[in-house]
């Protein structure tokens, strides 16, 4: 069994993605890590060749401002590594997405299982988001807790919409539990580089000129909202993410901005769905999972 692993990515180094962690975190596992990487102005390609690893195979690559519309060039980007990747399974991470050491054996293990069952399209991984530090995870409503990130290789997987899962043949995936998680630090930056990487989500989401419209000054600190929904997190983060962590110089408090998960609607919602279901109503899933 061959795994590949798979990512894109452009000026991880301004808008503060840890990439480097992100791609290191399944190395031990893969036989070939590829990564789309674009025309950064910031040495993001160069920081990628620090990886001193013969698996990292770096795809150079220019984004197209046409298919900045509901980010289009994401799945465009994730579609170019996906397409040179030759493992039987592909390892799909995004650059602020990192997997814990002691989930990769059993991850292997769970690949393993299903080489041969033709059913299994894909893997589905549980989420933990952070949001504003290392301390905090959300549980509100709204925030996705699974997702597909690891594919079958030669059956037509592509990319769907913004990059958020997969498709094939425009239809939801059959998956299997993965078993495993990822750890996503999308939310968790100075919030600074948080506006910048807002600024660079919409304009490849609604376009420049919006970008510009709802965030006229990069320098300016980004507003984390009420930090309603969150949870604190008491385990272990990844070996990998230690330095990054310990590097934290910033504190983030309650601010005036009203996030999905701070509003009144929501906040309902979660402690309903937390105190009460147990379950996430109308919740995002875009595959279909096999009965275990």
């Amino acid at each position: 069994m061959k795994i590949s692993g798979f990512t894109f990515v452009r000026n991880a180094i301004d808008l503060y993605y840890p990439v480097v962690e992100s791609i290191t975190s399944i190395l031990p596992i893969v036989d070939e890590f590829v990564v789309a990487a674009g025309d950064s102005t910031d040495g993001t390609t160069e920081l990628l060749r620090t990886i001193k690893d013969p698996k990292v195979k770096i795809i150079e690559t220019v984004w197209d401002k046409n298919q900045f519309v509901h980010g289009a060039t994401n799945a465009q980007q994730t579609n170019i590594a996906l397409d040179a990747c030759s493992g039987d399974w592909a390892f799909y991470l995004q650059a602020d997405e990192v997997v814990h050491e002691d989930d990769l054996q059993p991850l292997v293990q769970r690949m393993h299982a299903c080489l041969d069952d033709r059913r299994v399209e894909g893997l589905l991984f549980d989420y933990v988001h952070f949001f504003a530090d290392y301390d905090h995870y959300q549980i509100a409503h709204g925030w996705y807790r699974r997702e597909v990130r690891i594919v079958r290789s030669g059956i037509g997987v592509r990319s769907w919409k913004s990059a958020q899962g997969f498709r094939r043949n425009g239809q939801k995936l059959h998956v299997a539990l993965a078993g495993g998680r990822i750890y996503h630090y999308g939310w968790v930056r100075p919030p600074r580089n948080m506006t910048r990487k807002a600024h660079a989500f919409n304009t490849i989401h609604a376009g420049p000129q919006q970008a510009n419209a709802w965030y006229p000054d990069l320098n300016r600190e980004f507003d984390f909202g009420q930090l309603h929904g969150r949870a604190r997190f008491t385990g272990t983060h990844p070996a990998v993410m230690r330095a990054r962590i310990a590097a934290k110089d910033w504190e983030v408090q309650p601010g005036n901005s009203i996030q999905r998960h701070d509003q009144l609607g929501n906040r309902v919602l979660t402690f309903i769905e937390n105190r009460v279901l147990g379950f996430r109503l109308g919740e995002h899933r875009n595959y279909i999972l096999l009965p275990s």
